[in-house]
């Protein structure tokens, strides 16, 4: 379980081809130092399984599934990636509950930038546009925003300047892919109004 409060900014070190799947090297010696193998790690906000770790870069499996339904197959060495080491119980909760189960991905269709603040427009199915609501919370990439609009097919969230410096969201362009996460309880409540049809 994670928070959505992203830890360091790291960058991808290696991409190593192992169909059907591949491994990801990332590079950050902060978080690297502090790793053991079997820890979860959130890049870009879904989890992953440190397999092997040192000083400076940890390397992680990702399958079919998870290059299929996230933004990670689209990662090239050098992209940058948010992290965010598992919650301890004991720690603050500064964001949300977010799992590190992604649920789809997003498009950036409108970014209006004033000053240092940013507004994005995302793009999405609007089986995922069932789940947001405004005011709700929201993890885009691993961030936990909250959502000011939300719309059948696009939903919007506000940027602060520090968001914005410190996570790979401040670069994003038109166009770029983002990995998308719900609310854990609007999922729940979904699927228990979907369940009064079984019977």
């Amino acid at each position: 379980m994670f928070s959505g409060i992203v830890e360091a900014l790291g960058s991808v070190a290696e991409l190593r081809e192992e169909p059907p799947g591949c491994t990801l090297v990332v590079r950050e010696p902060k978080i690297a130092a502090e790793t053991a193998v079997a820890d979860s790690i959130c890049i870009n906000g879904c989890c992953l399984t440190v397999v092997a770790a040192d000083a400076e870069t940890m390397a992680f499996q990702a399958g079919p599934e998870t290059l299929k339904r996230t933004n990670l197959g689209d990662l090239n060495v050098g992209s940058p990636v948010n992290l965010e080491r598992a919650l301890k119980v004991s720690d603050r909760l500064g964001g949300h509950f977010v799992s590190g189960h992604i649920d789809g991905t997003g498009q950036l269709i409108e970014r209006t930038d004033q000053g240092d603040w940013s507004e994005f427009w995302f793009a999405v199915a609007p089986a995922l546009a069932r789940q947001m609501a405004p005011k709700a919370s929201i993890a885009v990439d691993g961030v936990s925003l909250t959502i000011v609009e939300s719309e059948p097919e696009r939903f919007s969230v506000a940027l602060i300047p520090y968001t914005l410096a410190i996570t790979t969201l401040g670069p994003m362009k038109l166009g770029d892919r983002v990995n998308l996460e719900t609310d854990i309880l609007a999922k729940y409540v979904e699927r228990l109004i979907e369940s009064r049809q079984w019977t």
